[in-house]
């Protein structure tokens, strides 16, 4: 699903314009990346929990030259959904 369908039936659903409901979804994203940046965890109820994670600093290998390289630290977005979900998928998407 791409945006412009997720806004068309998101705006049907709740009864809104796609112009209105587009500016309500930038809203709630712009909101989730500034609480990301402070590193606050962002807990979406019935869906899961979005949480900005460090990666240590790591040595790999290259496979084709042997060669070791070391990989800095840095910052993941890390997405935990919730059991329900979780399920379901696990059962091929059936209930």
């Amino acid at each position: 699903m791409n945006n412009k369908s997720f806004i068309s039936e998101l705006s049907q659903r709740m009864g809104y314009t796609q112009d209105d409901t587009q500016k309500m979804v930038n809203t709630v994203i712009d909101s989730m990346n500034d609480a990301f940046q402070e590193g606050n965890v962002v807990a979406v109820p019935r869906f899961g929990t979005f949480e900005v994670k460090k990666r240590l600093e790591r040595i790999v290998i290259n496979p084709g030259t042997k060669q070791r390289m070391l990989v800095p630290p840095k910052l993941v977005l890390n997405f935990k959904p919730i059991a329900a979900i979780k399920e379901k998928l696990k059962n091929g998407g059936q209930g």
